[in-house]
This record gives structure tokens, C-alpha cells and sequence, in this order.
């Protein structure tokens, strides 16, 4: 099949969360079990500059209507693999910047400008240069105007740019609501600014577009599919997802093997396996030696990698301060975001020295030691469409502890619950089913053979995106 992805992030170009592995790691499956792939991605200076990325070639000039005027561009093209070709669709003016969606401290305001740029530009692209998809795979509300681009395109033309499109929801707390004022700019026919089409509560929705749109809607875990039809997890567009009850599926994302796996992973120190465990020993020392630790404690280590929102459940941890402050424990932090939940972070470092670490940055690497390195692995979301980092922790033998939600709960069996598969902790969303969860862990930790055993279970299980991809063959061909 001729395949093509759209999305705001790619691996390794250009990451702030799961969605970039998730593209990646599913671009790359599909065109290793042989279908023709084309990614397109905004041309980020971290994309343009990328050494992958430095054989690309110009391959067209953009001339995009954005409503009364048009917008110069150029799309930049190379193939990293067999089978795998990357666009990236180039506008100094709007993605020449450090961050692809704006500050730690606000988004970008001209992001609206910015995404419909990409996906008018997009649809240029498979004009001109005769693409003639399949299949158009759309991620997250960057994207959510693709599919009625598309459909507008091949009706103002008089040709066929793909067969079906595939419009995913990563996360619908991320909707890309503008105001109406903005619709103008996507030269879309005037009835689809109303209550059937775009329009949300007076305002436009990109990813309510994708939604509505789209030939087949699916999100990244079979419960989130359940969840988003709920008003407690729909965000307000639970109704429009229901409209669609019967296109929506939900498909786990999986993990890509080639970049995490504790037996080969080249950021870690040393390598090991579920049944050589002596590497992950020195994973651990070095995990704490470079967070300012002891390298030499013995008691448990709990990790954390996330972006610092209320999402993430950090203020759950914070309401447990105490635990770590009084507790034989160790934790190591990595992220950044809210800046009230950033500086209680440090507070609780500088009230626990010695304890507790934490690095507020993007660091590739450092994700990769804290999994390698942790016995525990904090999750306390309050809610989460799939999630990757349980699913790396249990790859690397290190414990998850979870909430109920979305993907987690589709990915982690609690030991109470199921003592002879159980890999994981879950606890209920609140403070106090954090200190519930770190209880049982320092429980766990004593008891070492059934430490032991849930570590090698979690190894043991099969998160690759092999499984993954075929369900979305299955899909596409369904669709198709």
C-alpha cells in the first residue's frame, strides 16, 4: 500500500512526547513489511538541521492560499530507509524556531497560521508531486483540517490525493481551538463553519475536523476509545466522538525495539538482559551517581520522566512529599512544564537532600538512564491515551505504578489483582492513592522473589509495534 503520515513530531527530528515515537516507530514498521511510506513534518530547524536530514533535497516550491493572500514555502525531501521517504514542509517565517509549539510559558500565537500553512501545504505537496495515497494517516488537531482539505482539494481539481484518510486522536485535552476569524484562512466552503462542521462553542476546532471528517477515527488504546465518549474524559467533544461510535477504534501503540531495549540501547552504560540482570545494577549506579546521589544506596529508586502537568498527576507526588522525605528512597525526576509544579519540585529537592533529584530539560539520554536505572516507575496520570514510558519501564525491568486510565490500565496487570501475570501497581486517581501505590512499592521492594518475579514478567512481554502494525494493515485495508 502507498501509506502517508502527517504529524507535528517525528523520532528523532523533532520530540516533546510519545506522539514523535509513535510516528516514528510505526512509519518505519510499515515500510519495513514492505508498503510504500511518506511521512510529512513541519520543517523545524531541529528537523532541517538533523544529519539524517542532510541529504535532503528541494523537490517543490509552495505557493499556499491562506484565504485572500498566498504563502511561499518549499517542501525539502529525503529517504533515511527502504521504502521511507520524509517531507518536510518549510517556512522560515513559521517553523524556524527552537520549540515547535511555543514556550514553557504559552503557546505560540500564530500556531493557527502555522498549522494550516502545513496542512494546505501538505495537500499541495501530493498534488504536484502525484502521490496518489491510499492512505492519509492524520495525528493529533496539527492535523485535524487534513482530511476536508484533502476532499476539498480533489473536488476543486478534479482528481483523487488518497482513497481514505485515518485521523488519530494521540490526545483530545489538545484540540487546536482558534477563533472563528481564523476559518477564513482555509479557504473551506462556508458551511463548514457551522455546528456540523468546525465550529466549537463559537470558536473553530482543528481537532474536531479531523473527528467529523476523517473516513475512519482511532486513538492509541482500546479504553481511551471508551474514555473519549465520556463527558469525564472527552474534553467537551465526547458528543462529536460518539457521532462516530462506529468508525472509531482503538489501537495500543507499541514500542519501537530498535531504540528501546535495555540488551542493546547504546545511551545506557550497560547493557542486560531478563536473564543477565548485572547491567542493569550499574545502570542504577550510574543513574544516581549523575543525579548527585549516593551511588552506592540499596533501597528503592522510583523515576519519573513526563512533562510537568496536572495531567502527569505531580501534584499527587507533591501531596506524598512526605514519603520521600522520611522514607529510605531515592527519586529522580525528568521534565519540565508548569512552572508552579516545577518550583514544587524543587522545594521538595531542597527539602529532601540527598533523596530526591530532579533535571528540567529535554534529554534523550537521561529518559532512557532513569528507565534503565529506577526499580520503580511513578505514572499517577489522571489521565493517559496510551503512554509509552510504562510500557519502556516494564521492557527495562522497572516496576510501573499506574492509575486507571486509559492505556495504562490496557498495559499493566496489578499484582493484587492477578498475582501470577501482575507486572505492575495501579491505585486509583487521587493523593491518596499515590501514597497507596508507594506503600505496596516499598513493599514489593522487601519481598525479593516476588520483586524479582513481576521485574521478569514485565521483561518478558511483547510491546513491539509488529503487533501494532498489523492492526493497522488491517485497518488501512478495511478501509480501503
Amino acid at each position: 500500500m502507498k501509506i502517508v503520515h502527517v504529524a507535528s513530531e517525528l523520532f528523532p527530528f523533532v520530540k516533546t512526547g510519545g506522539l514523535a515515537d509513535a510516528v516514528s516507530a510505526l512509519a518505519s514498521t510499515l515500510a519495513h513489511r514492505g508498503h510504500e511510506v511518506a511521512v510529512f513534518l513541519p520543517g523545524y530547524r531541529a528537523a532541517v538541521d538533523h544529519p539524517l536530514a542532510a541529504d535532503a533535497r528541494r523537490t517543490l516550491g509552495l505557493r499556499v492560499e491562506m484565504g485572500d493572500v498566498f504563502v511561499t514555502g518549499e517542501v525539502r525531501s529525503f529517504s533515511p530507509a527502504t521504502n521511507l521517504t520524509i517531507h518536510l514542509v518549510c517556512r522560515e517565517e513559521f517553523f524556524d524556531r527552537r520549540h515547535p509549539y511555543g514556550t514553557t510559558e504559552r503557546d505560540y500565537d500564530d500556531n493557527h497560521h502555522r498549522f494550516i500553512f502545513f496542512c494546505k501545504g501538505v495537500v499541495d505537496a501530493m498534488r504536484f508531486l502525484d502521490l496518489k495515497a491510499d492512505v492519509v494517516h492524520c495525528h493529533d488537531w496539527q492535523c485535524g483540517l487534513l482530511p476536508l482539505l484533502i476532499r476539498h482539494s480533489e473536488q476543486r481539481h478534479g482528481i483523487t490525493l488518497a482513497m481514505k484518510t485515518v485521523f488519530t486522536i494521540h490526545n483530545i485535552a489538545f484540540q487546536g481551538v482558534f477563533p472563528m476569524s481564523v476559518f477564513a484562512r482555509t479557504n473551506l466552503p462556508e458551511e463548514l463553519m457551522g455546528i456540523d462542521g468546525v465550529e466549537f462553542y463559537g470558536q473553530m476546532s482543528m481537532m474536531k475536523g479531523g473527528i467529523l471528517f476523517s473516513d475512519q477515527v482511532t486513538t492509541v488504546s482500546p479504553r481511551y476509545a471508551r474514555e473519549i465518549q465520556t463527558s469525564e474524559f472527552g474534553c467537551g467533544l465526547d458528543g462529536v466522538v460518539a457521532t462516530r461510535s462506529d468508525d472509531i477504534a482503538g489501537l495500543l501503540n507499541g514500542i519501537d525495539t530498535d531504540v528501546w531495549n535495555p540488551a542493546t540501547d547504546p545511551l545506557i552504560p550497560a547493557n542486560y538482559t531478563v536473564d543477565e540482570l548485572s547491567g542493569k545494577a550499574l545502570c542504577r549506579a550510574d543513574l544516581l551517581k549523575r543525579s548527585g546521589l549516593d551511588p552506592k544506596f540499596a533501597g528503592p529508586v522510583f523515576g519519573m520522566v513526563c512533562r510537568l502537568t496536572e495531567q502527569k498527576g505531580i501534584d499527587l507526588v507533591l501531596a506524598n512529599a512526605e514519603f520521600f522525605r522520611t522514607n529510605n528512597v531515592r527519586l529522580v525526576v525528568l521534565g519540565a512544564g508548569d512552572k508552579k509544579l516545577e518550583a514544587g519540585l524543587r522545594e521538595l529537592v531542597a527539602s529532601a537532600p540527598g533523596r530526591v533529584a530532579m533535571a528540567t530539560r529535554l534529554d534523550e539520554g537521561m529518559s532512557h538512564l532513569i528507565e534503565a536505572g529506577s526499580d520503580f516507575f511513578v505514572m499517577p496520570s489522571r489521565f493517559e491515551p496510551c503512554g509509552l514510558n510504562q510500557m519502556y519501564s516494564q521492557v527495562y525491568g522497572t516496576i510501573p505504578l499506574v492509575t486507571r486510565v486509559g492505556g495504562l490500565a490496557d498495559t499493566v496487570i496489578d499484582i493484587d489483582q492477578n498475582p501470577e501475570a501482575g507486572n505492575g501497581i495501579m491505585f486509583p486517581v487521587s493523593a491518596e492513592g499515590v501514597a497507596a501505590g508507594l506503600a505496596r512499592a516499598l513493599a514489593l521492594f522487601k519481598d525479593k522473589p516476588l520483586f524479582e518475579a513481576t521485574r521478569a514478567r514485565g521483561m518478558r512481554k511483547d510491546f513491539s509495534w509488529a503487533r501494532t502494525a498489523q492492526a493497522y494493515e488491517d485497518l488501512y485495508e478495511g478501509a480501503v
